[in-house]
């Protein structure tokens, strides 16, 4: 892999770590924050494998993955995950929408975002 694709799959795997520690310490807001982290940053890793360009300015989950192709694909099930974590990055973001945010991420929720991150950043990095 070029050290582009190293630099974006390191940040991701740090982020998978970030969101583990975060769930254990009950910060259930940034268990999905991270976790939309971890899949912008490995989907841009496989954007460089395909575009051999730089990676585009935006966290939109979905944007990068057809910009790089693969979200041709994703079953259904992952684009709907994929969904669920795109308005993770931007309403922890923003006050107004914390509290919501905040009801909707229980631990349980939170351990089921975890597996399912990591079952799709492994799926992507297989494809790298």
């Amino acid at each position: 892999m070029s050290e582009k694709v190293d630099y974006w799959v390191d940040l991701s795997d740090y982020d998978i770590e970030t969101a583990d520690a975060m769930l254990k310490s009950a910060r259930y807001l940034y268990v999905g924050f991270m976790c939309h982290q971890a899949i912008e940053k490995i989907l841009k890793a496989y954007f460089v494998t395909k575009n051999q360009d730089a990676v585009p300015f935006t966290h939109s989950l979905s944007h990068i993955a057809k910009g790089s192709g693969i979200y041709e694909l994703f079953d259904l099930n992952t684009k709907d995950f994929i969904d669920t974590l795109e308005p993770l990055n931007i309403e922890t973001r923003y006050p107004s929408h914390k509290e919501k945010l905040l009801k909707s991420l229980s631990h349980a929720k939170c351990v089921e975002l975890l597996k399912e991150t990591r079952t799709l950043q492994l799926w992507i990095k297989e494809k790298l």
